[in-house]
């Protein structure tokens, strides 16, 4: 007689384990994105672009789930570890900036693709991304930090005090 079901079991977890992979996704595309569009919309209106064409919109989204996607690699290669001796803000702030590098590696080759888009050199465009200046740079680093970090800071509890705990504390106890 044969044991058919660990195969069973192990396709049954592989399934929950991409669905809370996809979860994870889909929340801090929904998280990027939100902050991803509030910054388009407020360039396009900087810009006193009119009207607002919603592609950026689009972009901002694809971005975010593409920024997501990278953040959760990043994760799974760099694992956000609590230490309770210096906690979660002095644990989480050099990995914070690593996940900035991430993210700004990205923003390199979102120009170098945007540029082969338009029939440009890939490497030219890359150059071209914050139109080249060293202090609008910065100023992205500094804004996607803002971004990344408050997301960290709630991984970093999440971690901590355990999911169910978390919510409670964010969204009220379940009833």
């Amino acid at each position: 007689m044969t044991d058919t079901s660990a195969p069973n079991n192990q396709a049954h977890g592989l399934k929950d384990k991409v669905k809370e992979e996809f979860k994870k996704a889909f929340a801090l595309t929904l998280y990027f994105g939100s902050w991803f569009c509030a910054i388009a919309f407020l360039a396009a209106t900087a810009l006193e672009e009119r009207p607002i064409p919603l592609s950026i919109f689009g972009f901002a989204l694809i971005k975010a789930g593409i920024s997501a996607k990278f953040m959760l690699i990043a994760q799974a290669a760099y694992p956000i570890k609590i230490s309770k001796e210096h906690g979660i803000v002095k644990s989480l702030f050099n990995e914070s900036l690593v996940y900035i590098v991430i993210v700004l590696a990205l923003n390199y080759l979102e120009a170098g693709l945007h540029g082969l888009i338009d029939g440009k050199e890939f490497i030219a465009s890359m150059g071209a991304f914050g139109q080249g200046e060293p202090l609008r740079i910065l100023a992205l680093s500094i804004v996607y930090w803002l971004i990344v970090w408050p997301y960290l800071i709630f991984m970093g509890i999440n971690q901590a005090l355990g999911n169910t705990a978390t919510l409670a504390i964010l969204f009220g106890s379940k009833k």
